[in-house]
């Protein structure tokens, strides 16, 4: 089981235009003022239009969450204004797909396999 720790995301208003990987980083730096030392790693979810900016400290990640009350905003190239929520990140769940897999095979009997499967 794996937690994610330390880890910001940023949901973009899925309305919104797209941006691309360099605007979100540039923002980040511009408009968040994250501070590059203290980031670890940052993953896009272009598709979810969400944005994971995993921290090397808990207290900076909190930090960011009470500074920005949770909301901030992009601006585009083009002048519109999107809103952005931000929030501490869970790992929620995931859907997964077996190919050729019998539609009689209960969810049950995968959960109990896969774990097995995995040494």
């Amino acid at each position: 089981m794996a937690i994610r720790s330390n880890t910001i995301v940023f949901t973009f208003d899925p309305a919104s235009p797209r941006i691309t990987a360099h605007d979100v980083h540039e923002s980040l730096h511009e408009v968040i003022r994250l501070q590059e030392h203290k980031v670890q790693t940052i993953q896009t979810d272009g598709i979810k239009r969400q944005v994971y900016v995993k921290q090397i400290d808990k207290d900076y990640m909190a930090s960011i969450i009470r500074n920005t009350g949770g909301n901030g905003t992009y601006l585009h190239h083009t002048g519109e204004v999107s809103h952005v929520e931000i929030a501490v990140a869970g790992m929620g769940y995931k859907k997964l797909r077996v190919a050729n897999l019998p539609p009689e095979v209960m969810d049950d009997t995968l959960k109990t396999a896969l774990p097995h499967l995995a040494k």
